[in-house]
Formats: C-alpha cells, structure tokens, sequence
C-alpha cells in the first residue's frame, strides 16, 4: 500500500472491528465480501476507521453541484449545496442529508470526537467537529475515500 495512513488514534481495536461487522445495518457484508468491493486503503477507512492522509482526495477540490454518496452502499449523504473548502485538506460539508448518517462517540484520541458513519452500511465517513460555518456550526470533516460523487 503506497498511501500513508494516519490512523484516528491506536489501531482499531477488535470491538470496533466487531461494531462495523456484526451491527444492525441494512446493509451487512461479510469481511471477505467488504474487502473484495474494497481497496486496501479504502478499507483500512471504511471498516477500521483509519483517515487517509490530508489533501490526498480529489473530492476535496470537487466544486461540481451534486450528490456525495456512501462507497459502501450508494446511500445519498452530503448535498454540494453543504459543501465548503475548511482548509483542512479533507471534504467538509457543514450538515449531511436528511438521515444519513449515523454517528456515536469516540474516544480513540485523548479527547471524545464525534465519529460519523453511512446509517445505512456502517461505513466510516470521519467525524463532526464544532468549528464549521453557519448556520450549523458544524464541520463534517469527510474522507474522500468513503465517497462517491454523482452528477
């Protein structure tokens, strides 16, 4: 794998490893199945929720007006209409769709964060941070490799 990983914290841990495999989700895939659909990097993010390294994502520059769906099950999540550039070299959208996103604490990294995740699949997107732009105040801070975008 050539692309460098910054990892949210330790690696994932088997319980979380459990929660993206063995939850109530619409959508389930055994781990063979996920990583058949999956590149390594892609699934290092999705079902280890690991963050591909700043800058790498083309749709951190997409500009077109869309839909920015999940990779995991093309479940529409993120209008371009939401879309704004953070600075921070990852796609950040200050709301999601109307449900589609699930999200839960984490605590992988000295302090909780908010992790976000496909409410349909399971498949980590990133997490939402407080600094983002009116009229939320949120910065949902997306990894490009959880996504797709559709014209």
């Amino acid at each position: 794998m050539k692309r460098r990983l910054f990892l949210s914290g330790l690696l994932a841990s088997s319980a979380t490893m459990l929660r993206a495999a063995n939850s109530n989700f619409e959508i389930t895939r055994t781990e063979a199945e996920w990583r058949a659909m999956l590149t390594d990097v892609e699934y290092a993010v999705m079902r280890e929720e690991a963050t591909e390294t700043a800058f790498s994502s083309p749709l951190d520059a997409e500009t077109r007006k869309d839909t920015y769906h999940c990779k995991g099950c093309d479940l529409p999540l993120y209008s371009s209409a939401h879309k704004y550039d953070s600075g921070t070299g990852w796609p950040s959208f200050w709301q999601s769709l109307p449900g589609a996103i699930g999200t839960k604490a984490d605590n992988s990294l000295f302090a909780t964060r908010t992790e976000v995740h496909c409410r349909r699949c399971g498949s980590h997107l990133g997490h939402i941070f407080d600094d983002g732009p009116p009229p939320t105040g949120d910065r949902h801070c997306l990894n490009g490799v959880s996504q797709t975008f559709r014209t």
